[in-house]
Parts: C-alpha cells; structure tokens; sequence
C-alpha cells in the first residue's frame, strides 16, 4: 500500500519528475498524475501498483507502513502521529519570491 503523499516524497527524495518515474516504471505519465492527485492512499489496478512500487524500489526508495520501524536505516520521510492537542500541523508553506533579475 503507498499514499500520495509516500509517492511524492518518493520521488523528491530521488530527485525525480512524474516523467521520469513513468519511464523508470513503464506508466503513463497520465497514471502518474492520477495516482498523485488521488487522495490518501493510492488506488489502481494491481499491475500498476506493482510497476510504480518495484520503480521505486529499484531506485532506492522503501515504503515504511504507518507504524512500521525501517529496516535499512536510510534516509527517508514519514509523518508525525496527530498531535495531543487536536491541532493540525502546519501543511503549507508559503513561499517568498526572491530578488527579481534586473
């Protein structure tokens, strides 16, 4: 099972587009942007799945399950469980345009 949001760290921590990925898993780029803008878990037929998933693996990435300890101690992303207080973390970020080229 993979989230949308496992896939699209998956890929930034690898440093690579939606078009690489489809090319890297024998996808469409058309499924790859299906896929992310799912929402929560990744929902496609079986095949699919496997092709994304065996990419990923292949290019280094291992998908933690939600409670599950990392066996190869790499590198990798996850979220935090929801806080105490019932407050959302923060999401978004907002982005500050830099010193514009003359």
């Amino acid at each position: 099972m993979i989230t949308t949001g496992q896939l699209r760290a998956a890929r930034a921590l690898i440093a690579i587009d939606q078009r690489e990925l489809a090319g890297l898993s024998g996808l469409s780029v058309p499924t790859i942007q299906r896929m992310e803008a799912s929402n929560g878990v990744i929902r496609g037929n079986v095949d699919s799945l496997m092709k994304l998933i065996g990419a990923l693996d292949a290019a280094g990435i291992e998908l933690i399950a939600e409670g599950a300890v990392s066996q190869g101690g790499g590198r990798g992303v996850r979220l935090k469980p929801p806080r105490a207080d019932g407050k959302a973390y923060r999401r978004k970020v907002t982005r500050v345009a830099g010193p514009r080229a003359a």
